[in-house]
């Protein structure tokens, strides 16, 4: 992983650009290469041995079996968020973020439920003996369920990670986070407080190539760890296949002397 990032990519994806002076937050500084223009210039070096140390770490979390919960509800984010975490097989909010989605994890999961329940009134036929007023109602409750909560329908348990892009504007998702002490890996712009994230990945989280360029590093390490939890949980049962096949040789072998 570390010698796939390259500082001229992250340059020509815009990832070095941060907001104006004058709306930065101190404690970005230690992340800040200079300013020009009047805007704070991200150091790419420290972004690139970020990535790489939140890679690593999404890549063991991954390899563990827990899920990593994306967050992106802005504009030039969503379909990009949506479309890596759908491609590393994780669970991601792309719209309003649901109060209490960690913090109240039960309440979430019954409203899940409930869109599987509406599923299966559509399967067994009963959705059919509801009145034409009744069946709208069913269907409008569920597109809206779908849509707040469709890319979450399999995370059956609270996810091992966050990965946030914008910290300032999902600060719910946070803080909700913070609570229960789950890790929050993030790209975290020039205004936004790094000592909120354990995992800081400065970068511009504004522009749509940057967030596909960081994005794409994270979901690639997340499969990566996917990849080798499969590989490990296939090993033990080729370990029994070549012990079995063994067995049965030597029974074989013994078969035939006893016959000699």
């Amino acid at each position: 992983m570390a010698n796939n990032i390259e500082v001229k990519e992250l340059l020509d994806a815009g990832v070095h650009f941060g907001h104006l002076t004058r709306r930065w937050d101190p404690n970005m500084a230690p992340y800040i290469y200079m300013e020009r223009n009047g805007i704070h210039i991200i150091n790419l070096y420290k972004t690139a041995a970020k990535i790489e140390e939140s890679c690593e770490a999404l890549k063991k979390i991954a390899a563990s079996g827990r899920k990593v919960l994306f967050v992106a509800t802005k504009k030039q984010a969503k379909e990009i968020v949506a479309e890596k975490a759908t491609q590393a097989n994780q669970p991601y909010i792309t719209e309003r973020w649901p109060g209490g989605m960690l913090t109240n994890f039960v309440t979430i999961r019954k409203a899940v439920k409930k869109m599987a329940s509406i599923d299966r009134m559509k399967k067994d036929g009963t959705f059919n003996t509801l009145s034409k007023k009744e069946r709208l109602q069913v269907d409008r409750l569920r597109a809206k369920l779908e849509k707040n909560l469709g890319s979450i329908s399999d995370m059956t348990r609270l996810p091992g990670a966050l990965f946030v892009v914008d910290i300032t504007r999902e600060h719910i998702a946070v803080k909700e986070a913070q609570k229960l002490n789950i890790p929050i890996f993030a790209m975290v712009d020039t205004n936004s407080d790094p000592r909120q994230v354990d995992y800081v990945i400065p970068a511009n989280d504004d522009a749509s190539k940057s967030i596909d360029k960081v994005m794409t590093y994270v979901s690639n390490a997340i499969s990566e760890g996917l990849n080798e939890r499969k590989a490990a949980k296939d090993t033990p049962k080729k370990d029994a296949k070549a012990d079995a096949s063994k067995k049965e040789t030597v029974a074989e072998e013994v078969a035939k002397q006893e016959e000699e």
